[in-house]
């Protein structure tokens, strides 16, 4: 999540073209971290919003927002319907994507210790195992991407007086 210009939706809309135009993009952060945070998701189709959410939370992190928009962003998209999760968030991809399963195996367990917002990271793999059709990938943030950039705008509404 950006500290830069706290952009309203409208101003992202206005300022970026680029990037994906089909997809849930999601971000969150918290400023200071940890500290007050806030969470965005938006699911698109052709350059079209079907379906947009963000909420807060007074004391957070970084990595729990982020979990909490995967999860919501899940939410948007109908069951059965085949779609590509995108987050900025390296750890939230990796820790679905790639260490999940094995720490599962293990009982949820860490070679290194436990693992952080087991909570959440429970919540978002279970969802993910249940939505065969859900894809989740990586995006580079803040390279121009326009529903990276709104979704980050989501995730600050909190900081902003206008969505």
């Amino acid at each position: 999540m950006s500290n830069g210009d706290l952009l309203t939706t409208a101003e992202v809309l206005a300022r970026y073209s680029g990037g994906p135009q089909t997809g849930v993009f999601t971000d969150g952060g918290s400023v200071p971290n940890p500290g007050p945070g806030g969470w965005g998701a938006v699911y698109v189709v052709d350059g079209e919003i079907i379906g947009r959410v963000h909420g807060q939370d007074p004391d957070t992190t970084n990595n729990r927002m982020e979990l909490i928009a995967l999860i919501n962003g899940c939410d948007l998209v109908p069951e059965g319907t085949p779609t590509t999760l995108f987050s900025d968030s390296n750890l939230a991809v990796q820790s679905m994507n790639s260490w999940a399963a094995g720490w599962e195996r293990r009982g949820w367990k860490r070679k290194t210790g436990p693992i952080k917002n087991l909570d959440l990271v429970k919540e978002l793999y279970y969802k993910l195992q249940s939505r065969p059709e859900l894809t989740l990938r990586w995006i580079r943030s803040h390279d121009g991407s326009l529903w990276n950039e709104y979704a980050d705008s989501l995730a600050n509404a909190w900081r902003r007086s206008e969505v």
